[in-house]
């Protein structure tokens, strides 16, 4: 059997396929912005050519094989328990790995999909008239469409950080809404976290931590900077060694910390931003986060961006309030546009190279 398959109930937009070359044809003709994913999911290549995402450097093109993307999809399927024929809904590009995999899903799974353009005009038409059993979205797409994802009975939210506002927005809403953990190179996610209340009841045990979950033969450890290291032989060749700071809860939980490649080194004291970040998430209510920036005195001062084009003025007196004096920023920063992937996600380096000119 090949790596990549048509389900016998797979449909899509409503419709059956009897052979990828019908699928062909027909996503050719009326989703042509996929055709290149799907046309080179079945041909004879054993692997696919993916491009991170780019929020933490240079986006780059990986080769990742279509048996690991079949043994992701499976796992995702077994654990949210998604049985052939789940109304799913499939809002995001094949130019990237979330919206690739939710293709093999779907076909794999024996979904019915349905597939709907990425801006928010698509999404809330589609999402007004129809319910959905699975979806997956970034924070852009469900702020945007706050009044309508309940629409969607088990939602995973992945490409960018659930801000405070948002993450109040979604906790009393009655479907299952979940953050995952992954990359490209993990072919998406490897660990989810429920991010509302009916969520957190069937999720978390009485003596596990708050944190993220791993899925089925997942190994889990880190490295001697706390970082993240992942072994999945099922899905990558060699044990992925990341960049992300990682408190390990236990062999299957973990919490993220935040950016290695982002610590601040503020006269000796090493700050984590991310971890600065969510303590000011209560008190800022527009995009912002925490950076270094070099100190003649300190070699590196925290110091706070913020996308506005005004500071509250009352703002240096709340932060006081939610951070020790070691977290505090030296300065605070507007800028009317933060730059961000195709995604959603800032991107930290390239904004600040905007703030210095």
């Amino acid at each position: 059997m090949p790596d990549i398959f048509i389900h016998k109930d797979f449909q899509l937009n409503g419709q059956y396929f009897k052979s990828p070359s019908n699928l062909i044809s027909y996503v050719n003709k009326n989703l042509p912005e996929h055709a290149t994913f799907v046309q080179a999911l079945f041909d004879d290549e054993s692997f696919i050519t993916a491009q991170t995402s780019g929020s933490t450097g240079t986006p780059k093109q990986i080769k990742i094989k279509k048996l690991h993307m079949r043994n992701s999809a499976l796992k995702t399927i077994a654990f949210f328990d998604l049985k052939p024929q789940t109304k799913a809904l499939l809002n995001l590009s094949s130019g990237f790995i979330a919206g690739k995999m939710m293709w093999v899903r779907a076909l794999l799974g024996g979904w019915h999909l349905d597939v709907t353009h990425p801006d928010n005009q698509s999404i809330a038409s589609t999402l007004s008239n129809n319910r959905y059993d699975f979806g997956a979205m970034v924070p852009l797409q469900v702020f945007q469409n706050i009044d309508k994802i309940h629409h969607i009975k088990k939602l995973i939210i992945g490409g960018g950080a659930v801000s405070q506002n948002l993450l109040d927005k979604i906790y009393d809403l009655p479907n299952r809404i979940y953050a995952t953990y992954g990359m490209t190179e993990t072919i998406t996610h490897i660990a989810v976290m429920p991010l509302n209340q009916v969520a957190e009841n069937d999720f978390y045990q009485d003596d596990i931590k708050k944190g993220y979950r791993i899925l089925d033969n997942i190994h889990i450890d880190t490295d001697d900077r706390n970082c993240l290291m992942i072994t999945a032989p099922d899905i990558a060749d060699d044990q992925i060694i990341t960049n992300d700071l990682v408190e390990l809860l236990d062999d299957q939980h973990f919490r993220w910390l935040g950016r290695y490649d982002n610590i601040i080194n503020s006269g000796g004291i090493k700050l984590i931003p991310e971890q600065i970040e969510q303590k000011l998430k209560s008190i800022i209510k527009v995009p912002f986060f925490i950076a270094g920036l070099p100190d003649a005195k300190l070699g590196q001062k925290a110091v706070l961006i913020l996308e506005t084009e005004q500071i509250p003025k009352d703002l240096p007196e709340q932060i006081k309030k939610h951070l020790s004096k070691y977290e505090v920023p030296k300065n605070i920063y507007m800028l009317p546009e933060f730059e961000r992937t195709p995604t959603g996600k800032i991107q930290r380096q390239n904004t600040l190279r905007k703030l210095k000119k």
